[in-house]
């Protein structure tokens, strides 16, 4: 493919590749890569050749930990559609810790292929990706991965995408043979199937469809016409009037439901296979252009009015940062999505976010951790810049004439902490820049200092996360450093409402004195919601510049915590009132006031202490059952429900992030390393009072 030229913006598709942990997502990738040629070899994850998984970390432990993207070209395999196309690919993490690379990748792209494990079916953290794709409404393709192994069974991972996803999902083809024996696929649309010709599967043919299928292809081709003939009114009046289709006709159907959201097409096979060229082809023929999707909306700064920016290249420039990330050897790298007008490397950019003028010195194409330099890019595209100095993740560059900010996006708090230090004098300096430099790339991943102990204290996703964040210091940055045992990252918050509270801040001395006089109402939020600061000040109470003030005292007055130095969340406050002196009233003052009228208030508000609670599955032999729920019973779980999984049996529950650090090594003894689990984060909820009690008094609190 001549990857110089201009690609119009319907021939592009921005796919992410999203699925739980060991599901085959990065493998099916590297697939992908081989057969668009832009591998010679299709990359292994065991053999530590994978394109996509660069970083050492990945290649020792075999799993995907950052987000990659690279650019590809497909030309289909139908005749109907002879041109090539252009595929912006983000092949993303399936391990929960990881989570913020799902969520800031599905926020940019347009499309995504989620890759089940056929042997397990729908898993925690494919829902968990689902969920994610859910809330940008992201149509998306389904790749049954697996079913070449013992236990693959296609139709079970069909029912549990149907019936745990409650998806509108039904398969365009029909797998050949099951398990060791599987031979190819038969492809309902076209009514013909694809079967390997070579003992290494790398090639398909196209045939016949084998006599004792066509009984069960006829049944499933007519369900999905069904599915989809309404999302096409051409394609709807035939189908009533018992017409025949033509293959097209039911192409178009099936593309117009898919992005439409009402339906989700799914595949099946080896994701080192052949197979994997009907998957390029359904990425092109069902998954939409940035053409298909709704024009972006975002804010004027200048104006607060709503506006669009639609994906034309003739349209004044916008465009989201969604990654950051520190390369070696050209420095710091910002990853962003353009939405409309186009930008030349060399040029100039306006950060509307921070109201910032930026210069864009090169633009590159990435291609996992390989770079090419090219002159511009365009509505659309995905590009990476070298040279912004001051744009972070969710900010919105576009043209200083015609500003807008987009949405941002949003991240889960983290639940983990640790206290970290350095090894030596000389690793001193050098972590602080390597923890800012590590915190700039991951949002998930904070830097706080406790003032009562003069701890750095890091926090993150879960143990996984910030292990792998202090091996990066250690690999990267040459920092050496000493890590403390995990820590919960608790929260606190009030229970009643506190309708009115002072903060006064009055110093006289002599010359210019202090003042500042606030009047606030707090108020408890439902579990999830965050915090929120709002300005009701009416008829000059407060002057207009000094409301900053007030809200930065009032977030500081949240960060530092009441009870045990947590920060408070789930609160909305209200500044409605105060007053001011005309010579003495300062921002710092009222910054003060603001903070005393917080802590004031939240101790009237009854605050109380919140912790991170985890959805479990475990999935154990049943002979081990009893004692695995005994264990977790005995960690103040929840236990949801039990299911059967073939032979095994599978715990669902809620258990607090404090009962489940060594868990790993629990599970394995109580069934003699049979038994596996995954975790992620839930929700907070408050702490039980004994519990809190031991947290807070002085000689057992943690206050990191």
């Amino acid at each position: 493919m001549d990857k110089s030229k201009h690609y119009p913006i319907d021939k592009v598709r921005n796919i992410g590749i999203i699925a739980h942990i060991d599901a085959g997502k990065t493998t099916t990738t590297e697939t992908v890569l081989y057969y668009t040629g832009k591998t010679h070899k299709i990359g292994k994850i065991d053999e530590g050749t994978t394109e996509m998984d660069w970083m050492e970390q990945e290649r020792e432990r075999g799993i995907t930990i950052m987000a990659a993207a690279t650019t590809c070209f497909w030309k289909p395999t139908e005749e109907f559609l002879a041109e090539d196309y252009r595929i912006n690919i983000i092949d993303t993490p399936g391990h929960v810790d990881f989570t913020a690379e799902v969520e800031r990748s599905l926020r940019v792209l347009d499309g995504a292929v989620v890759v089940f494990d056929g042997k397990e079916g729908v898993e925690p953290q494919s829902e968990k990706v689902w969920r994610q794709a859910d809330k940008y409404r992201i149509p998306r393709l389904c790749f049954v991965n697996k079913l070449n192994l013992t236990g693959g069974d296609f139709y079970m991972s069909l029912s549990s995408i149907k019936e745990k996803l409650g998806a509108n999902a039904h398969p365009l083809q029909l797998p050949i043979g099951t398990e060791a024996n599987l031979q190819g696929a038969v492809d309902l649309v076209g009514r013909f199937a694809y079967i390997y010709t070579d003992a290494e599967a790398l090639e398909l043919k196209k045939v016949e469809v084998p006599d004792e299928m066509k009984e069960k292809m006829e049944k499933y081709r007519l369900e999905l016409i069904e599915k989809v003939a309404d999302s096409d009114d051409e394609v709807l009046q035939k189908y009533l009037s018992e017409q025949e289709l033509s293959e097209n006709e039911i192409r178009r159907a099936i593309r117009a439901a898919t992005i439409a959201g009402k339906f989700f097409p799914v595949l099946g096979g080896d994701g080192r296979k052949s197979i994997v060229k009907a998957l390029l082809d359904s990425i092109i023929w069902y998954l939409p252009s940035p053409l298909d999707v709704p024009a972006v909306t975002g804010i004027n700064p200048d104006t607060n009015a709503e506006e669009q920016r639609h994906p034309d290249s003739k349209q004044p420039f916008s465009a989201l940062a969604f990654k950051v990330q520190t390369d070696p050897y050209v420095g710091r790298l910002t990853y962003f999505r353009v939405y409309s007008g186009q930008l030349a490397s060399g040029g100039s950019v306006f950060n509307s976010t921070r109201r910032k003028k930026e210069r864009i010195g090169r633009i590159l194409l990435m291609h996992a951790n390989k770079r090419e330099e090219i002159a511009e890019v365009s509505a659309g595209e995905i590009g990476t810049s070298v040279g912004l100095k001051q744009t972070k993740t969710g900010d919105t560059l576009c043209n200083e004439a015609h500003p807008i900010i987009l949405e941002a996006i949003k991240f889960p708090e983290p639940v983990i902490s640790v206290a970290i230090e350095p090894k030596t004098k000389a690793d001193q300096e050098k972590m602080g820049i390597a923890l800012s430099k590590l915190s700039e790339e991951d949002p998930t991943f904070t830097i706080t200092g406790n003032p009562e102990t003069g701890e750095t204290i890091i926090s993150g996703m879960g143990e996984l996360h910030l292990e792998i964040l202090v091996d990066r210091m250690l690999r990267e940055f040459k920092v050496g450093a000493n890590v403390g045992a995990p820590q919960v990252a608790y929260r606190e918050t009030i229970r009643r409402i506190v309708d009115k509270q002072e903060g006064k801040y009055i110093r006289q001395s002599g010359g210019h004195g202090q003042y500042g006089h606030v009047v606030i109402s707090l108020e408890p939020k439902n579990r999830g919601e965050g915090r929120e600061f709002v300005d009701k000040i009416r008829g000059g109470a407060i002057p207009k510049n000094f409301i900053p003030a007030v809200e930065k005292g009032v977030i500081e007055a949240l960060d530092s915590g009441i009870l045990g130095g947590y920060p408070l969340t789930d609160i909305k406050v209200t500044l409605f009132d105060g007053s001011f002196h005309e010579v003495d009233s300062s921002d710092i003052a009222f910054k003060i006031a603001g903070s005393i009228a917080v802590k004031e208030g939240c101790k009237q508000g009854g605050a109380v202490l919140l912790e991170p609670i985890m959805k479990v599955e475990v999935v154990t032999p049943e002979q081990y059952m009893g004692d695995v729920i005994s264990d977790l019973s005995s960690k103040r779980a929840q236990i949801e429900e039990t299911q059967a999984r073939g032979n095994a049996r599978v715990i669902h529950a809620l258990v607090p992030l404090s009962e489940m650090f060594g868990y790993a090594t629990t599970v394995r003894s109580l069934s003699q390393g049979r038994a596996s689990f995954n975790m992620e984060p839930s929700h907070y909820q408050e702490l039980p009072k004994n519990i809190a009690e031991k947290i807070l008094s002085p000689s057992t609190a943690d206050k990191s």
